[in-house]
């Protein structure tokens, strides 16, 4: 079996330990950690003399991210991974051609499946085409940052300072505000109905007037919601079998 080379890049001492004890755990005598580095100088300063093969990175550094290290990088690059605390960054990772996106703190578990899917060669995130990475929408639930297919949310409810993103029979509890989610979302597929309620336009099933400049949106699986008054535009066009593309 072909030894990785690895090289860790995170300016906490704390997590790169436990990191390198994970690997070292998890990968055994096929792991090779060849170098750590605190921060992206030294980062390219290493892979300019160390061969690598797998790279885990930090993407909050002093004097710069992650991903400003990849926009200096000079050759061909190392299997990229993102180790970091915050799940937001996950899309942009995979654009960038990350292999994974793992959200601190790390479990041999998890570890694993990255390993596993380094040593198979290209991830399916890497093989896929730029227009299906943008279809993928991070959501942390807990210290797990799920992706979820946008094509396959049908419904996000905002109840408080939480969302409830309904998607391929799951909901996925999450903080924000359905404004700056909506914003994420293509606006020619998606449609906001209500303050409360964003909806994807090809899951509605049924329409029904509810009186009052208001309607009953049916959609595909059972779920319904009501459309609010000052929406009553876009439900017009959906009901001229116009999208109401844009309109938020």
């Amino acid at each position: 079996m072909k030894t990785v080379r690895v090289v860790i890049v995170d300016d906490e001492p704390l997590a790169r330990a436990r990191l390198r004890r994970l690997l070292t755990r998890v990968g055994g005598d096929a792991i090779d950690i060849v170098a750590e580095c605190v921060d992206i100088d030294e980062l390219l300063a290493t892979a300019a003399r160390v061969e690598l093969d797998l790279l885990f990175l930090d993407i909050e550094m002093p004097g710069g991210d992650g991903f400003s290290a990849l926009a200096r990088w000079r050759g061909p690059r190392p299997k990229i991974v993102f180790v970091t605390a915050y799940p937001q960054h996950g899309v942009r990772a995979f654009d960038v051609r990350a292999i994974d996106y793992l959200v601190k703190p790390v479990s041999a578990e998890r570890l694993r499946d990255t390993l596993d899917r380094a040593s198979a060669g290209a991830s399916p995130a890497v093989e896929a085409s730029e227009t299906e990475i943008a279809k993928r929408l991070p959501l942390k639930i807990g210290q797990r940052t799920h992706l979820v297919q946008v094509d396959r949310i049908d419904l996000v409810l905002a109840q408080g300072n939480y969302l409830e993103v309904y998607a391929d029979g799951a909901t996925y509890t999450v903080r924000g505000t359905l404004s700056d989610f909506h914003a994420r979302l293509d606006a020619r597929a998606f449609v906001r109905l209500h303050r409360s309620a964003v909806v994807r336009i090809a899951a509605i099933r049924e329409i029904e007037p509810a009186g009052s400049a208001r309607f009953r949106v049916a959609l595909r699986g059972g779920r319904h919601v009501y459309s609010g008054r000052q929406f009553r535009d876009r439900m017009e066009a959906l009901l001229h079998g116009h999208a109401p593309g844009g309109l938020i």
